[in-house]
């Protein structure tokens, strides 16, 4: 018998907004747990999730770091509720993005943290939305009940507001600020304290009095909202009958599993309080791989629907959610098994690229220490040694049985900058790295530039590109230097126009010869790109077809107006003609890009920027002065509310103006403000400033 079989794994993440709390949270789970024997804290640096230098640094998440543990429900005596958790401890900066979106992708539950004070903030509403798009079940774990002007009831209000109507508290907090002390767990009516140097021993008291009736008011609300979810509960509890504690958690279960109802704890983790309720309450309430419905994917050579159940005896399947480059080891390939078993050795069909690989070594991640393991199973969680050409999003799957997994989709990068290297000997190494670090992190993309021969990188943000080009000095001892950041412009038609495009060479010999007419058409924001085929009666051969598409992606990648890519268009190829001897796949690309050129010349071309959406936390007195600034950038204000003692404004502020304001805002305001922003939408450039754009060209 399997000791943790499918029913006993959990696996889970912790998502949030930058400093509410995650990585503090997940270093006490560590240590409650077992795993570690001294809480890791971020400001000595001796995190065990955030292992990386620059994390260490800088005090944030950067790399969601997957690690291994076990727990049994505090009130729980019998050990077979002992459960395997998985848990990916993900970023909270908006640059690393991606980080939480592949995350997301593979996990069966989330632990949203908040801040106490602060409540539900942007990125809460970003990962919360990459929740709802891969239908998460979740808990919230308000966070930070110690600190001056935390309040659980304005912080649950805001939860409520913005993100879900289902959230109901299963805890709430004895005291606040300097006297939160405990919780009491409104499913067994006791108070529960955090006992030791740690707070690692769990005693569960009597309610104090003065806080009886507010308690039975918040289990009432509980009782009801848990009593809709079951009919024959809802007679009982209208009869005002008794509901034992073991009906309630499995009716929660069931309703948390649904997303029905989210459960809300609280704690305050850096003071070691609110932790174990945490763990108990995800042990009992989010779901195993087995609570959740089969995976679904297609076969690659019929394309027809293929479900895998999340059983050992089904065929193997499996998801790529991340590639690492360690320095030592090689690249290190994470996946999620929804299916089947799989033993080191063994080979391993990658789907998505039609290509076998062996694997070597199978590996248990603990952040960045490793356990060797001889075979993984349906619903765990590994690692790999090794595959040169997968990549993240690849299906592993067994080759007698394939499918193709639903892939996971990254944003596009909004910033570039260029790089070089500092020596010849960088030169060599700086290629592979960038490639190796592309590997990695699909919203970090290199390419370079035909005309100056530049090699460009393009990410989610300044931080992102800084922390690239961090470990490529310290990881790969790559030194290089960088130009100033640049936006990722892009261009756009506003009208239809039809184009006519002709390749025609004679030079002795076998000709070329390529003619199309195509008609332009804006799309609207967001679109990308539509081709459609509409030539009848064979004027144009089906083979010179993708080679038109060709011809015109390429003109499209090139730009037309100030040499950006041009996106939101629909083109559609309606006429042209052809020579039996001289056309060719080449004439006819070169007739796509031409026609393209010259129709979208004709046809309303604009610039589109990047707008960013940003929050800016400020004391009052400054107020007038930052919202005049974020003005002079071309931002709209879009609200402006209090947040405790503090006044926050949300605005949507180009990208272009926003390069530097971290120093500028710290400037203004004697340090105290602090802002946040994340990619929202294109939007088109107003005239004067598409002057200086091409003129800086």
């Amino acid at each position: 018998m399997e000791k943790y079989p499918i029913e006993k794994i959990r696996n889970i993440g912790f998502i949030a907004h930058i400093d509410a709390g995650k990585t503090t949270t997940t270093e006490r789970v560590l240590y409650y747990t077992g795993l570690t024997h001294k809480i890791g804290n971020i400001d000595e640096g001796t995190t065990v999730m955030d292992w990386m230098a620059q994390e260490r640094e800088r005090g944030i998440t950067i790399t969601s770091a997957a690690t291994t543990c076990f727990w049994k429900p505090t009130y729980r005596q019998d050990d077979s509720w002992t459960c395997r958790i998985n848990i990916i401890d993900t970023p909270g900066h908006i640059d690393f993005t991606a980080e939480v979106q592949r995350s997301l992708r593979i996990l069966d539950g989330a632990v949203v943290i908040f801040d106490g004070v602060a409540g539900v903030e942007p990125q809460s509403e970003t990962v919360w939305h990459q929740a709802d798009k891969y239908n998460v079940p979740r808990m919230c774990f308000i966070n930070k009940m110690d600190r001056m002007g935390a309040s659980f009831e304005r912080s649950l209000e805001s939860i409520k507001e913005r993100l879900t109507p289902h959230a109901v508290p299963i805890n709430i907090p004895i005291g606040a600020e300097d006297k939160f002390e405990g919780v009491i767990d409104l499913i067994q009516m006791k108070a529960v304290y955090f006992e030791g140097d740690s707070g690692e021993k769990v005693v569960m008291k009597e309610i104090p009095s003065a806080l009886q009736e507010e308690a039975r008011k918040w289990r009432e609300q509980l009782l009801e909202k848990i009593a809709e979810q079951d009919e024959k509960l809802l007679e009982r509890y209208l009869e005002n009958q008794e509901i034992q504690e073991e009906e309630i958690r499995k009716v929660l279960r069931e309703a948390t599993i649904k997303g029905n109802i989210v459960p809300v704890l609280c704690g305050a983790s850096f003071r070691n309080k609110g932790v174990q309720p945490l763990l108990d309450a995800i042990v009992e309430y989010l779901p195993s791989p087995q609570d959740l419905p089969p995976v679904q994917g297609i076969h690659p050579k019929t394309g027809e629907t293929v479900v895998r159940k999340p059983d050992v005896n089904e065929p193997f399947s499996a998801l790529v959610f991340k590639v690492a480059v360690d320095p030592y080891v090689g690249t290190l390939t994470y996946f999620r098994v929804y299916s089947g078993s799989f033993k080191k050795g063994s080979y391993i069909y990658n789907a998505t690229k039609n290509i076998q690989e062996r694997v070597g070594r199978l590996i248990r991640m603990h952040a960045n220490h490793r356990e060797e393991i001889e075979e993984i199973k349906a619903g765990d969680i590994a690692a790999t040694v090794g595959l040169k050409d997968t990549s993240t999003g690849d299906t592993l799957c067994d080759p007698n049985n394939p499918i193709i997994l639903e892939k996971i989709t990254f944003p596009e990068p909004v910033i570039s900058m260029k790089i070089e290297p500092e020596t010849k000997a960088d030169q060599e190494k700086m290629s592979l790295v960038l490639k190796k670090l592309s590997e990695e992190d699909p919203t970090f993309k290199v390419k370079t530039d035909p005309e100056t021969m530049e090699t460009i990188i393009s990410g989610m943000g300044e931080l992102h590109l800084d922390i690239i080009t961090d470990r490529m000095k310290r990881e790969f001892n790559v030194n290089v230097k960088t130009g100033k950041p640049q936006v990722a412009y892009k261009e756009t038609i506003k009208k239809t126009v039809e184009s006519e495009g002709k390749y025609i060479r004679q030079s002795g010999g076998r000709g070329q010869y390529g003619h199309v007419w195509i008609r332009i058409e804006p799309l609207e924001r967001g679109k990308g790109f539509e081709f459609i085929n509409k030539i009848k009666g064979g004027v144009i051969p089906d083979e010179f077809i993708p080679a038109v598409e060709k011809g015109v992606k390429e003109a499209m990648e090139k730009g037309v107006l100030a040499g950006y890519p041009v996106t939101d268009v629909r083109v559609t190829l309606y006429d042209g003609s052809f020579h039996e001897v001289d056309s060719s796949d080449f004439a006819f690309k070169i007739a796509g890009s031409i026609a393209f050129q010259e129709g979208a010349k004709r046809a309303g071309l604009v610039l589109l920027e990047p707008i960013m959406k940003v929050e800016v936390i400020v004391p009052e007195k400054f107020l007038g002065d930052v919202v005049g600034d974020l003005s002079a950038k071309r931002g709209k204000i879009l609200e402006m509310k209090e947040r405790g003692m503090m006044k926050v404004i949300d605005a949507f502020v180009p990208l272009a103006e926003m390069f530097g304001y971290a120093t500028k805002l710290r400037s203004m305001t004697e340090g105290r403000g602090n802002f946040t922003m994340q990619f929202d939408h294109y939007e088109e450039v107003p005239q004067n400033v598409t002057k200086q754009i091409i003129n800086k060209e």
